[in-house]
């Protein structure tokens, strides 16, 4: 095992164009760290200079206490596993496992309790004489992983490896990824644009962005799943991580007395102390212009809260709802008078797409109890857990009180 150490990190290619750009990311001993992000963000690329199938033009790499900038990928003792298995078809399962250790002609008998003993973690024992052909997608995968074991590398390298299969066989596999870990403790770096599997696989997730003229960094935030969905570092992380997405509206903040209201879209509501003390500052941003964060888990129907405060309270008109068994998805329109700005589009990336983020009329969505008798067309009461409120910066996207990752202390100002 080894940490892996990424100081300001850059890939620039031949006609200019930058992929990743000042990346700083120390990843512990041990640790299953998880690259997450929308597409084109740099998250592959980030994983396959780490692997040495890419060169690296801005920065260093460490494994371990070794700089491998110039290290051939044969040589940094790591193991890759590809979404698309690359298993050779005419091999059979053991041979599969077995053919990297061959190549660096291990006695046969080390090579046979490496594959056995492999095979028994991953449990396709009983498939070693079988070809690929004859494999389900999810036992492809777990000899893929067999092949990486065998090998017991300093780290495990893994390239979407579950994208190829069903959602049912991606759920098992996840756990089985989990308990893997458990057994070996091998560092693990793990690239998914599925923030599922980032937030119930990884120790810590990087949530990356691609670069831009005006932001050339992908690095947003690294922290626990539950650092990045209580307390996201900015808009985009906000947005990016939890599903359904955060709801957001422009509003400011009214003191009256010890009371702080939050106002927004012609409603007023009381924010709780927990809130204001999970921002510090934000007593000096009493009147600014902000951009409030709502999370639809967040809301409860009124009816459903024993003494629900009437202050926390606000009436919507149920546009859709989606019954799923074990909760109720409301979403409705809130009326606001700004339209987003195109600092903001900037800030909330893919989100800003979709016309309803922020603007004329606002899209929200509550998660109910499934019990809650609603309808389309519907007024409902919804309190809302305002001790969870999120404010950011509409200028600089920020979350107020919020520490910008190592290295990029200037993003507010960016």
């Amino acid at each position: 095992m080894a940490k892996i150490t990424l100081d300001d990190i850059g890939k620039i290619y031949p006609d200019g164009t930058r992929a990743v750009g000042h990346v700083n990311l120390d990843i512990r001993d041990g640790e299953f760290l998880v690259l997450v992000g929308p597409s084109g963000c740099g998250k592959s690329t980030i994983l396959r200079m780490i692997a040495g199938l890419e060169e690296i033009t801005e920065g260093k790499l460490y494994i371990g206490d070794q700089l491998v900038n110039d290290v051939p990928p044969k040589d940094r003792d790591i193991a890759m596993v590809f979404q698309n298995y690359a298993l050779y078809p005419h091999m059979s399962v053991f041979d599969n496992m077995a053919f990297g250790l061959k190549l660096r002609k291990m006695p046969k008998e080390e090579i046979k309790r490496r594959v056995l003993e492999a095979a028994e973690t991953l449990e396709i024992t009983e498939f070693l004489d079988r070809k690929p052909k004859a494999l389900s997608g999810g036992q492809r995968q777990r000899v893929a992983m067999g092949r990486a074991i065998v090998r017991e590398p300093k780290a495990f390298l893994m390239d979407e490896p579950l994208s190829n299969l069903d959602a049912k066989l991606r759920v098992q596999m996840r756990t089985e990824l989990s308990l893997l870990h458990k057994r070996l403790g091998t560092t693990t770096v793990y690239v998914t644009h599925d923030q599922v599997e980032a937030m119930t696989l990884g120790h810590r997730v990087a949530v990356l962005r691609a670069v831009s003229a005006q932001r050339p960094y992908n690095l947003q935030q690294v922290a626990p799943p539950t650092e990045l969905f209580n307390d996201p570092v900015n808009l985009f992380v906000a947005g990016f991580i939890g599903s359904p997405a955060m709801n957001m509206v422009y509003g400011h903040l009214e003191a009256d007395g010890d009371t702080v209201w939050a106002v927004f879209a012609g409603n007023r509501v009381k924010v709780d102390k927990a809130a204001l003390e999970r921002h510090p500052g934000i007593d000096q941003r009493m009147g600014d212009r902000l951009v409030i964060g709502i999370r639809p888990g967040n809301f409860e129907a009124a009816s459903h809260v024993a003494g629900a405060d009437p202050d926390k309270q606000i009436e919507v008109n149920v546009e859709v709802t989606e019954m799923l068994g074990n909760e109720t998805f409301v979403h409705f329109l809130l009326d606001e008078e700004p339209v987003m700005t195109p600092d903001i589009q900037e800030l909330l990336g893919a989100a800003a797409e979709e016309e309803a983020v922020l603007g004329h009329k606002t899209q929200f969505t509550a998660r109910v109890s499934p019990d809650v008798p609603v309808k389309a067309g519907d007024r409902l009461a919804l309190v809302i857990d305002t001790a969870k409120m999120h404010f950011f910066d509409p200028t600089h996207g920020v979350r107020i009180g919020a520490t910008p990752p190592p290295g990029m202390e200037d993003m507010v100002q960016s």
